[in-house]
Formats: C-alpha cells, sequence, structure tokens
C-alpha cells in the first residue's frame, strides 16, 4: 500500500515541469558565456586531432550546449525564444535606474537648493533697501489741519439726523392723511343733493330762488309738512297742548 501510494501517476509524471527556472535572461547569457570559455580549452590535450577538427567539433560543442541549456530552460515562466530579449530587458533596468537617480537628485536638490539660495535671498533684499534709502522725497507730505468749528458742525447735524429723519417721516404721513381727507372734501362738495333733501331745505329755510329752481311738479303738489301735522291732529281729534306763560314772581298761579 506504502509502494503504490508513493508512485506517481503517468499524468502527474507528464505534467511536472523539469526545467529550470530563471528571472534574467541577462544573467543566463552571462552563465553561458563563462561556460563556453571553460568548454573553448576542452580538446587543448587532444594532440592527435587536426586543427580544422577541433574547431569544428568546438563549434558543434559549444551550439550543443547552447540549444541544450535554451530548451530546458524558463524565463520568468516562458520559453527562451517567447522571453524578452536582453536589449529590452536593458532599456528596462536602465530606464528604472535612471528613474530611480532622478527622484534621489531631485530630492537632494528639494534639500540642498533652499539652503543655497537663502543668504543670496537675504543679500538682495538688504542691498533693495539700501537703494530705497537713498531716495529723496519730491514731494513732502502736508499737514492737514482740522478746523474745530467744522468738525463742531458735523457732529451737530450727525446727532439731528436721526431727528430730522423721524420728522420727516411724520410730516410724510400727515401729508398722506391730509391729502386722503381733501379727497373726501371733494367728493363731498361736487356731490349733488337729493331730492328729499331740498324738500326739507325749502320747509326749513323757506321758500329761495335757488331751492325752488330744481323742484319738479310732485314736490309742488306736495303739502308743507307742518300743515300735514296740522291735518293729522284735526282728523285724530287731538290738540296739543298748549305751555301757560309763567306770570311774574311773587304772583300767585290762578286756581
Amino acid at each position: 500500500m506504502e509502494a503504490a501510494g508513493s508512485k506517481t501517476s503517468p499524468s502527474e509524471g507528464e505534467n511536472q515541469e523539469y526545467r529550470v527556472q530563471v528571472t534574467s535572461k541577462k544573467q543566463l547569457i552571462e552563465q553561458m558565456n563563462k561556460y563556453k570559455e571553460i568548454l573553448k580549452i576542452a580538446l587543448d590535450g587532444q594532440p592527435d586531432v587536426a586543427e580544422e577538427t577541433k574547431k569544428s567539433l568546438l563549434l558543434e560543442l559549444l551550439m550543443n550546449f547552447e540549444a541544450a541549456v535554451q530548451a530546458n530552460v524558463l524565463v520568468n515562466g516562458q520559453l527562451w525564444e517567447e522571453a524578452l530579449e536582453v536589449e529590452a530587458e536593458t532599456e528596462a533596468v536602465d530606464l528604472e535606474s535612471l528613474l530611480d537617480d532622478t527622484i534621489v537628485e531631485t530630492t537632494r536638490r528639494r534639500r540642498a537648493y533652499p539652503r543655497q539660495i537663502l543668504p543670496h535671498v537675504v543679500h538682495t533684499l538688504k542691498a533693495e533697501r539700501k537703494i530705497m534709502e537713498l531716495y529723496e522725497q519730491a514731494v513732502k507730505p502736508q499737514e492737514v489741519v482740522k478746523d474745530p468749528d467744522q468738525e463742531t458742525y458735523m457732529n451737530d447735524v450727525s446727532a439731528a439726523a436721526p431727528g430730522m429723519v423721524k420728522e420727516a417721516v411724520q410730516v410724510l404721513k400727515s401729508i398722506n392723511t391730509l391729502q386722503k381727507q381733501a379727497e373726501g372734501l371733494c367728493e363731498i362738495l361736487n356731490m349733488k343733493p337729493s331730492q328729499a333733501s331740498l324738500e326739507i331745505h325749502r320747509e326749513v329755510f323757506g321758500f329761495t330762488g335757488q331751492s325752488d329752481a330744481p323742484m319738479t311738479t310732485a314736490a309742488r303738489n306736495r303739502q308743507p309738512i307742518r300743515r300735514a301735522v296740522e291735518e293729522a291732529e284735526a282728523t285724530e281729534c287731538y290738540k296739543p297742548p298748549t305751555k301757560k306763560p309763567e306770570g311774574p314772581v311773587g304772583e300767585e298761579r290762578p286756581q
């Protein structure tokens, strides 16, 4: 049972990868070149072999060695033909190193340059200040003297302004009220008297030329109010009591 468990199935053996995993094609080429130098001296101890034969055998040996290495390695999980070329890999490495160098240089400048520039900036500011002190004032400023009377007037006006504003508001309100009253009075004056008011005016004040002019025929046929009252009293046999004249003081009234 243990022997059977330790054995691998044929499918697992086929899927198992025996090639060597490498991460850099450039480093592998450098190692191959080192081993090629060793292989070049492998036939130096064979004096019986001709030089041309040595060259052909050595060339074939190096080619077989290089082909065997390329067939039995994987560069980042890819075959030798599918992996990036050495030049592209070198360019990527050079670009990364250049970027790192640039970042380091920029950081160094940010730290060092402000300290180097600061003394020059201070020196320039001091020089500009000295140059400004050499200039003379072309126009001398004149002192403005305040007038005490004018200042008093301004204070009085400022203090009286709120009261004047309130009075102005009240005047505007009273003007509006007066205007409304005047409009009402104009309406009353322009009103024409009614027939009943004319008749009452005639009975109270008597006949006048102005009051008789607008009278109509129906109004003329009407009886005066006093006469109508007397007729009503006579019809109802009613006589209003008359006031007795009062005698002088001390006289006895007749019983």
